[in-house]
């Protein structure tokens, strides 16, 4: 087929104009980067109707990426696989690795936001831990899903579209990590996962932040806690944490676990007591023995809601312990561990808790 030469000039002004816009297009997405550490969201099921029974953590983050092309509509999208495992095996020193990635990542200039996918089970964990620790007014998403992507109805791909377009949002920046599930945009530090099996797993006794419909946030309120860059902590100073361990309380409790977690060198321990943060009469002298012998004692509740009152329940101030506020046994953990690598003192560690 003949092609004049003037044709054929027409066709290659055209290519390169759309080229020229394809460029600029591109160039007016925001850059956002997908960390990936495995969970249910990189999930597969034997079959479609497999949505609780399945293999965490199986698929990568670029076939997560392949396999949703609308997000390069909304974000000039790249990722990368920092682990690939089940979040209830995740560790101390994984918080730390992920957590000087998405620092390191946050001072870059081409990027707009960061996006961690990861496990459900211990999410709201590693979004509370980066809340405290790293120094960025960027948007930080954490998301995951609770069906793998081979179930009906699968709820991760709606999911990470969200947490793109979050990340992606100018008006998502100076609020702290943010946790996209089921539509909603939660704090890191006031969500958790509150059902095991239900797509709205997750949410926070204060309410959600806002909403994302469409690629659209509408928000609703903003964090008054500490965070990121108002933290006093910081994650490039951080190299290691103390080890801080969970008591829980219940009818019958015994000491046994208390005595052997003493006798184990723990740095703090957490006790999540019924009701108001409450302590069996019978276990109150074994505390009390463990902090003489140098282990902070942090009251937390196991209640999903409220909030932990210093010197109700117990005399705090004559024990010298540490209330957790409204944190659960978990995310008190969490701080414990953080602010031990600043002070032992119950004092500033009491202050810590209002504050953060």
């Amino acid at each position: 087929m003949y092609l004049s030469p003037r044709f054929r000039a027409f066709a290659a002004g055209a290519a390169l104009l759309a080229a020229s816009a394809l460029a600029q297009a591109q160039q007016a997405l925001p850059n956002v980067v997908i960390l990936a550490t495995g969970g249910t969201i990189a999930g597969a099921g034997a079959s479609a109707v497999n949505s609780a029974t399945y293999a965490a953590a199986k698929v990568g983050v670029e076939k997560l990426i392949a396999g949703l092309p609308e997000l390069s509509k909304i974000a000039n999208v790249r990722g990368e696989q920092v682990f690939q495992v089940a979040s209830e095996s995740l560790t101390n020193d994984n918080l730390l690795t992920l957590a000087k990635r998405v620092s390191a990542l946050s001072k870059q200039a081409d990027v707009d936001g960061i996006v961690i996918t990861h496990g459900t089970d211990t999410l709201e964990e590693t979004a509370y831990f980066l809340t405290l620790t790293v120094h960025t007014s960027k948007p930080i998403v954490v998301v995951g899903s609770m069906r793998p992507g081979t179930a009906l109805s699968a709820d991760g791909a709606l999911n990470l579209y969200d947490a793109v377009s979050v990340a992606g949002s100018k008006d998502a920046a100076g609020k702290g990590v943010l946790v996209t599930m089921n539509d909603n945009i939660d704090s890191g530090r006031d969500v958790s996962k509150n059902v095991n099996i239900k797509t709205s797993a997750f949410s926070s006794q204060w309410g959600p932040l806002g909403m994302v419909v469409e690629g659209k946030n509408y928000w609703f309120r903003a964090p008054v806690k500490r965070h990121t860059m108002s933290s006093e902590f910081d994650i490039d100073a951080i190299t290691a944490l103390p080890p801080v361990e969970i008591a829980m309380g219940y009818e019958g409790v015994s000491s046994i676990a208390i005595d052997a977690l003493a006798k184990s060198g723990v740095k703090a321990i957490i006790h999540g007591g019924t009701g108001n943060g409450s302590v069996a009469n019978r276990i109150v002298p074994n505390l009390q023995k463990a902090r003489t012998d140098g282990a902070i004692i942090i009251r937390s509740s196991r209640v999903p809601d409220g909030f932990v009152i210093r010197n109700a329940e117990q005399p705090d101030d004559k024990y010298d312990w540490v209330v957790a506020h409204d944190l659960r046994p978990q995310k008190a953990r969490i701080l414990a561990m953080v602010a031990l690598t600043k002070t032992s003192d119950t004092k500033e560690l009491q202050r810590i808790f209002w504050e953060y």
